[in-house]
């Protein structure tokens, strides 16, 4: 089984990533139940704003694309700013649209049978507003969102601290995590031996 987790930090590699940090719980909790992870950090790539899965030679989207394709599960993490999504999320949101007009050969959309979750971090709150959004949008494209497929770390209401600049509140954010990669394994799995048909009509 294969799973693709969508960096959206707003941060090039190497500038550390508070998001790749708690994510990373979650993907050690997959890769321990010989899941196949590949973290992909968005803004390392060029990637133009749009809705098609290839928009000119230098897109380099569509190998992210194939890679979506190729996995059972796909987590986007993503901070929080300004009480939103980043910026870096909603790009690939909006790439992944293209996904809705895209089929297999039984003619299901290409993100049926996969599922999906969201990891967020942010020294402000906002994070259910977030991993709403996200949700929601992966689920209009076609994903299926299990229960308690998130996880989350804030430092609550008015900025503070960055997840990597404090021990608070990672116990519960880790605990999540490992319950999260659970919920979308068993899912994942669950789907694999029982496929959804194409929608009738």
């Amino acid at each position: 089984m294969k799973a693709t987790f969508l960096n959206c930090t707003l941060k090039k590699s190497p500038e550390r990533s508070n998001t790749e940090a708690l994510a990373r719980i979650v993907i050690e909790a997959l890769e321990a139940e010989d899941v196949d992870v590949e973290l992909i950090r968005v803004v390392d790539h060029r990637i133009p704003f749009g809705v098609k899965t290839e928009m000119g030679d230098d897109d380099q989207w569509p190998r992210i694309h194939a890679r979506i394709i190729e996995s059972e599960i796909l987590v986007i993490a993503a901070p929080t700013w300004l009480g939103q999504p980043s910026s870096v999320a909603k790009l690939a949101l909006e790439r992944m649209d293209a996904m809705i007009g895209e089929t297999d050969e039984e003619g299901r959309p290409l993100a049926y049978n996969k599922v999906a979750g969201v990891v967020n971090t942010g020294n402000e709150d906002g994070a259910h507003h977030v991993i709403m959004e996200i949700n929601g949008a992966l689920g209009d494209i076609g994903f299926t969102i299990p229960p308690q497929s998130f996880t989350y770390w804030n430092k609550g209401p008015g900025p503070g601290d960055q997840y990597l600049d404090t021990d608070e509140g990672h116990e519960w954010a880790a605990s999540t995590g490992r319950a999260m990669a659970a919920n979308l394994l068993g899912t994942a799995r669950a789907l694999k031996a029982n496929p959804l048909s194409a929608p009738p009509g």
